[in-house]
């Protein structure tokens, strides 16, 4: 008789990804949470020198494969091996950063009140959906605001494209050219080369 794996609690972290994006778009200040996203990974590989997040506590991950497999809402088609290639991988970085940086520098302007605030998700980095009732509170710093805006954007836009290759191919084929896991492999990289010259 096949025993079935206990779950612990971080195998319920894909409820995260659910509860961000709904909390998101009630009121964009919640797209803030979405910096544990990206700040815990890499205290991970900084710190642990391993990538345990993305292998056991990303609930996006997770979330790709209670839908894509649970769920049976993937192909389960094999994962095309440009995606996992170091050149797409480390392309895709720059093209994440790079968009990430324009997003801080429009931050940069609504706070300098060279721009105004810009109440407006982008998805795919070029169609605009007015997000208006998404945002009504008052006495916060438009940069703050700005800030919330963009990055929910760059948050809803990654996990489309993470749901899109989900259905086409393998449930977590996101996982093979994610930002963060590059970033954060090539953190462990780096680190454990430095242990082995001291």
């Amino acid at each position: 008789m096949k025993q079935t794996k206990q779950k612990k609690w971080y195998d319920y972290l894909w409820i995260w990804s659910i509860l961000y994006f709904s909390l998101g778009f009630f009121n964009i200040m919640f797209a803030w949470l979405g910096m544990i996203d990206f700040i815990v990974p890499l205290l991970f590989a900084i710190i642990g020198g391993n990538k345990n997040f993305c292998n056991k506590y990303c609930g996006r991950g997770q979330l790709f494969t209670l839908l894509g497999s649970n769920l049976k809402g993937s192909r389960n088609a094999a994962t095309p091996k440009w995606m996992s290639s170091k050149w797409f991988r480390y392309g895709f970085l720059v093209f994440f950063l790079t968009m990430f940086g324009t997003m801080i520098f429009q931050t940069y302007l609504v706070g300098s009140g060279a721009s105004s605030l810009k109440e407006v998700v982008t998805l795919f980095w070029t169609f605009k959906v007015p997000w208006g009732w998404a945002y009504s509170a008052t006495g916060i710093p438009e940069w703050i605001v700005q800030f919330a805006f963009g990055f929910y954007s760059m948050m809803l836009t990654s996990t489309l494209i993470g749901l899109i290759v989900m259905v086409l191919y393998k449930p977590r084929t996101w996982c093979a050219f994610c930002p963060m896991g590059t970033m954060t492999q090539g953190v462990c990289q780096l680190k454990a080369a430095g242990e082995k010259t001291k």
